[in-house]
C-alpha cells in the first residue's frame, strides 16, 4: 500500500474495515475445510461467490473512502495533483474490473 505522508482515507473505518476482512478470512477457512471434506463443488463454488462478494464491497468501500478524501484533498491541493489521483483511482478501478 502506498502512504503519501497522509492519513488513510479509510482511516476512521479502519475496525470497520478490519472486522470485515476477518469475517472474510473466515469464510475462506471454512471453503478449505469444505474442500479438505470434499463438500459438493456447487455448495463450494456458492462459498466462494460469497467471499467474491464480500470482497468486492471492501474493495468499493476502501475506493469510495479514497475518491471521498485522498482524491478531495489531492484537488484541493493541486489540479495535478488531483489529477494524479483520478488517474491512480482509474488504475485501481480497472483492476477491479478485470479481477
Amino acid at each position: 500500500m502506498r502512504y503519501h505522508g497522509r492519513m488513510s482515507g479509510y482511516s476512521g473505518d479502519k475496525e470497520a474495515y478490519l472486522k470485515r476482512l476477518a469475517r472474510i478470512e473466515g469464510q475462506v477457512r471454512g471453503i478449505a475445510r469444505m474442500v479438505e471434506e470434499d463438500t459438493y463443488c456447487i455448495d463450494v463454488l456458492t462459498q466462494v461467490s460469497a467471499v467474491t462478494k464480500a470482497l468486492q464491497a471492501v474493495s468499493l468501500g476502501l475506493l469510495e473512502d479514497h475518491v471521498g478524501h485522498c482524491v478531495l484533498d489531492a484537488a484541493r491541493e493541486s489540479d495535478e495533483a488531483a489529477a494524479d489521483k483520478v488517474r491512480e483511482a482509474s488504475d485501481a478501478i480497472a483492476r477491479l474490473v478485470r479481477s
